[in-house]
């Protein structure tokens, strides 16, 4: 394993940490290891302290604005510890800008949370159709409990407005295109112009993770062989906003395949029906069941999954054509945007039951 893996200087963190925060190191030196390479942020598996870590920072390169933020992402999973909702344990944040922690940007410090992340179909053999269908109604069930939270009671009261979020995500997200904009994307204009034209009035608002899909998902499975949700990652997105937001990025993702192989794999899907997942009506009907409300048309947000997934796309293209991608598998990406675009306009045209 590199000690020194790109966009983290292990000696300089380990040399900061003894000086700062003693009681996380040990008598042997700090080995970081990159867990994912990041079509986002960046995660690294730090071994060798008192107790195994996970570190996460921005990805290099064209960073969005209001993207990657990790002070955000440590207030929340903070918030969250010891709630309803499974975490990582918060451990550290540091705003690194001048790299004396070894990382130049900032990051911050989580526990280690052991388990499996069912990012492919080659994820579910060791489990059977059972066990993922209880899986996924596990999963749902952990939004439900998310969406369930009063904000104010975890000290988040303050950490975004449900009045106007829609539209202003979807400014937000038109924001970000703009600034990701290397060539023309006739499929993904028109998404966006039919976005505006038909963002619906909010019934429900809640906490929103805005990234809420299998693969954010830890899995533990207890010695009776039950599976279960034993933490939720990468909450760099959440805020207090439109609940359903949250159900249509999870319905995108739950039937990506049926966009393309491709994008199911790029989206790291593990999601089979013939493996025993349940349909995305069944996740729906447990999700209402559990909340006790009844769930809106989502044709529009499926669409708009869609068109966020597509432009976060579009930027990793862009940061892959300026040779600012760790790891492989980045050269196809930039060929997901436009079908995704018109999985989008599919959605607004055919309504969702």
């Amino acid at each position: 394993m590199s000690r020194e893996p790109r966009g983290l200087a292990t000696s300089v963190l380990e040399e900061w940490l003894r000086a700062e925060h003693p009681e996380l190191v040990a008598d042997s030196e700090l080995d970081a290891t990159l867990i994912t390479g990041g079509r986002s942020n960046l995660t690294y598996r730090v071994l060798g302290g008192t107790t195994p870590l996970v570190l996460r920072r921005p990805p290099l390169g064209h960073v969005l604005a209001s993207a990657h933020d990790m002070a955000r992402e440590f207030r929340v999973i903070s918030a969250l510890g010891g709630s309803t909702v499974p975490v990582p344990q918060a451990v550290l944040y540091r705003d690194d800008t001048d790299g004396t922690a070894g990382v130049g940007t900032p990051f911050y410090l989580m526990g280690f949370v052991d388990g499996q992340v069912l990012s492919s179909p080659a994820a579910n053999v060791p489990f059977s159709p059972t066990q993922l269908r209880t899986l996924s109604l596990d999963l749902v069930a952990t939004l439900a409990e998310l969406h369930s939270i009063d904000p104010a009671s975890v000290g988040l009261e303050d950490f975004g407005r449900a009045s106007g979020y829609l539209e202003r995500q979807v400014r937000r997200w038109g924001q970000q295109y703009d600034k990701s904009r290397s060539r023309e994307l006739p499929e993904l204009d028109a998404l966006q112009a039919s976005l505006r034209e038909r963002v619906p009035s909010t019934v429900g608002s809640s906490l929103v993770h805005g990234d809420f899909r299998l693969d954010n998902a830890i899995v533990q499975v207890d010695s009776g062989g039950r599976p279960r949700i034993a933490a939720i990652l990468d909450w760099e997105m959440a805020t207090i906003g439109d609940s359903f937001t949250d159900l249509g990025l999870l319905g995108l993702y739950w039937d990506i395949s049926s966009i393309s192989e491709q994008a199911a794999a790029v989206a790291a899907s593990a999601v089979d029906p013939a493996a025993g997942y349940p349909s995305f009506a069944e996740l729906l009907d447990a999700y209402a069941a559990a909340r006790g409300t009844a769930v809106p048309e989502l044709s529009w947000y499926l669409a708009f999954a869609a068109y966020k997934l597509a432009i976060i796309l579009e930027g990793i293209h862009l940061r892959f054509q300026a040779g600012e991608t760790v790891g492989p598998g980045f050269d196809t990406i930039g060929g997901l945007v436009t079908p995704l675009a018109r999985a989008g306009l599919r959605s607004l045209a055919e309504r969702t039951p």
